[in-house]
């Protein structure tokens, strides 16, 4: 005899299920949002035909996987290779960030290689995307454009028009008939996207979908949405600035560290091989408070310009205030300086910020902030051509930083001519930093902060800090 159906509680934040009713969601911790959704059978499922037959892996043909380029290089290093036929991808980004431009291009780009494109418009009439593809050059023969928010009708173009590459924009905008909820909803992302992946599954093709973000940048609607996908990009970057980032956080085809840079305009979307130069300021005279770090974003060395300003305050609590770097690493390095280094900022105004909008939030970056600190307290600029990295300790060591090689390979590419990083674990710590040349570029490395601006002139040999240069 068959059991009798329980009633089954769904969560209307992230679609997770659950046999009886409980205050908060087990998979994403929301209160309240638990509620009976319909009653569950249960029972024994018996055995069906299956669809194919099962073959050893050895005889699986790969030819119909392999990677096919979009047309734009930047994004196809983010995917690993490029677009694979049957590959479900799905693209979230805060809105005016420059999905829809890119995945246009991408579309248009695709069209130009003779395949045929379908683009799927939900947010906007097929009128209001030919004028944006009239401006970025986008208008193809093979590139097909629909403006529907319904499910059976976006399956009917696919069945039409048959084509290699489809964009939906965006998957929060179409609705399945027959299922409850608003387009939007759980249920209806999870029926809409779990449709748009099976055709794509069967007939090869590769699929784009474009997702909403919250307030808090996570991708809106169910957590199921991101497990049914292969790929997973996240389209970053700043209203006031052109840049934009493409970084994978889910590739089933590819690595996950890579990032793909991006230039917004007028005229489109393009890509930015060397990003390098919009976060390096030129200046003609050596300038107090400034030094130039090496981050990595994912596999790709990036050099950006630390700036910093230390001016007396009047306030009775002095002001600090970063922008494009961690408020909280750059407290942790102003401690440092102050017990390890002598250099004195509690009754100073300190401002910290980056070069042209980059965002620099890792560790390997504290030291080119701590030159740039001391550097504005002292009044001494740097040494010209100079780059810092290192990650600085609560006891003032400087720890080694990863892809050491790749990042002083980049700076000597660049034409820097001195390079300040951590000594190696297990080297034995001579008395005079020791030094070598990578590609004409001096490197010194220094076991602790101290050393570093002493190497620099920015802290006075064996004794606190010399008095404030204002």
């Amino acid at each position: 005899m068959s059991k009798t159906p329980r009633p089954a509680y769904r969560c209307s934040e992230c679609g997770w299920e659950t046999g009886k009713w409980v205050g908060r969601c087990g998979e994403c911790q929301a209160w309240g949002s638990v509620a009976e959704a319909a009653a569950v059978p249960t029972g024994r499922t018996a055995a069906t035909p299956v669809s194919t037959p099962a073959v050893p892996i050895g005889e699986v043909s790969v030819e119909e996987s392999a990677f096919r380029t979009s047309g734009v290089p930047e994004l196809d290093r983010v995917l690993g290779g490029g677009l694979v036929p049957g590959a479900a991808i799905l693209l979230a980004g805060e809105p005016g960030v420059g999905k829809s431009t890119l995945l246009l291009e991408v579309a248009a780009q695709t069209a130009r290689y003779q395949r045929r494109t379908l683009y799927v418009t939900g947010e906007e009439s097929a009128s209001q995307v030919r004028l944006r593809a009239d401006r970025t050059g986008g208008v193809h023969d093979e590139l097909f454009l629909a403006a529907e928010t319904d499910l059976g009708a976006v399956l009917t173009h696919i069945e039409q028009v048959r084509p290699a590459l489809l964009v939906v924009d965006s998957v929060q905008t179409i609705g399945a008939s027959g299922i409850d909820g608003v387009p939007g909803g759980v249920t209806q992302v999870k029926e809409v996207a779990a449709a748009l992946i099976r055709v794509a599954k069967t007939r090869n093709i590769t699929t784009v979908l474009v997702g909403h973000v919250t307030k808090d940048g996570s991708i809106a609607g169910p957590r199921v949405l991101e497990h049914l996908v292969d790929v997973v990009l996240h389209f970053e970057g700043d209203r006031n600035s052109r840049f934009r980032m493409v970084r994978a956080m889910k590739n089933r085809f590819g690595p996950v560290d890579e990032v793909g840079c991006f230039d917004l305009g007028a005229e489109g979307i393009s890509a930015v091989t060397d990003p390098t130069g919009l976060f390096v300021e030129n200046h003609h005279t050596q300038v107090p408070g400034t030094c130039v770090a090496v981050s990595m974003e994912g596999r790709r060395p990036m050099l950006a310009e630390v700036q910093a300003l230390v001016t007396h305050s009047a306030a009775e609590r002095p002001r600090r205030t970063t922008s494009g770097l961690d408020s909280s690493r750059v407290a942790m390095v102003m401690a440092v300086l102050h017990q390890h280094c002598g250099i004195r900022l509690q009754a100073m105004d300190v401002f910290a910020s980056t070069v042209g909008g980059a965002r620099v939030v890792e560790p390997a970056s504290d030291l080119a902030v701590a030159v740039a600190l001391a550097s504005a307290f002292e009044g001494t600029p740097a040494p010209r051509g100079m780059v810092a990295m290192g990650e600085i300790g609560l006891a003032g060591e400087l720890r080694r930083v990863r892809d050491l090689p790749q990042r002083l390979a980049e700076a000597a590419r660049l034409g820097f001519q001195l390079a300040v990083v951590p000594t190696e674990p297990g080297r034995q710590r001579p008395r005079s930093p020791e030094s070598w040349t990578v590609d004409g570029m001096r490197v010194i490395d220094v076991p602790d902060v101290r050393s570093a601006l002493r190497l620099v002139d920015l802290v006075a040999e064996g004794g606190p800090s010399r008095p404030h240069a204002l």
